[in-house]
């Protein structure tokens, strides 16, 4: 018999055969992790099983290969505290939906978990206003570099400096400042002042991160297994598109 106890967070829970679901978490210790859960949408469960929700949970199994079972407890009610504001529902989903489709299963990545629970508690707190956009920014290009396709965006790739850094290399994901990128502007990415402490982030400036870290989720972690953007990602963009007031900055995938 195989069986630990972690701290988690729902990514998704699919109905398996009657009154039971296969639920994947993304632990701290254990990565993206799945398990079979009896009696999931019934009785003390119901409810507890929903993308975002933190959760303690106990994983046992005959062999450590197998699906095994999940007992897990309610720490923090997640999605239930967005469930009135369509944008952070539809963010949060996203960002669910990113972790199950771009992490290893059964590979820690506790940066990306702490990432990910930093994210719903800047949801859930309503001072922060839509600043959790930024944070939800920030928690993709974290996951880029969980994965090995981290941002640099310190100084310009071209001439070193840290000043005036205005566009992002779509090849190297480097920095490249505005001297040294205006003649090659329509080829580049703009560069959100918010990811270099520029700036609180405007809806503008929001939105350019949103299509920054998509660009290069699509382009390393997606399109190399042959998958697309999950379609949850695609429609939060689109919703803070709607919602926000956006004057350019392009498209995210």
């Amino acid at each position: 018999m195989v069986d630990w106890s972690d701290e988690g967070i729902v990514l998704a829970a699919r109905p398996h055969g009657e009154g039971s679901a296969v639920a994947i978490l993304l632990t701290r210790g254990h990565g993206r992790h799945a398990g079979l859960v009896r009696g999931a949408f019934s009785g003390r469960a119901r409810g507890l099983y929903q993308p975002g929700n933190r959760v303690t949970a106990e994983w046992r199994a005959r062999l450590a290969e197998h699906l095994g079972n999940y007992t897990c407890e309610l720490a923090h009610g997640h999605a239930a505290a967005v469930l009135d504001d369509p944008l952070k529902l539809a963010g949060l989903t996203a960002a669910c939906a990113v972790a199950e489709a771009s992490l290893p299963e059964r590979e820690p990545h506790p940066r990306v978990h702490d990432g990910l629970a930093a994210l719903l508690d800047a949801m859930a707190n309503p001072e922060l206003g839509d600043t959790w956009v930024a944070a939800y920014v920030v928690w993709e290009v974290g996951v880029l570099a969980d994965l090995g396709y981290g941002l640099d965006l310190a100084a310009c790739a071209v001439t070193g400096s840290q000043e005036d850094l205005a566009y992002v290399s779509p090849r190297s994901g480097r920095a490249v400042s505005v001297a040294a990128g205006e003649a090659y502007r329509d080829r580049l990415l703009p560069l959100p002042r918010f990811l270099i402490g520029r700036g609180g982030g405007d809806p503008d400036d929001l939105f350019r991160g949103l299509a920054l870290s998509g660009f290069f989720l699509e382009r390393h972690v997606f399109a190399t297994h042959g998958r697309e953007p999950p379609p949850a990602r695609t429609r939060f963009v689109e919703r803070f598109a709607r919602d926000a007031t956006i004057s350019g900055g392009g498209s995210s995938s």
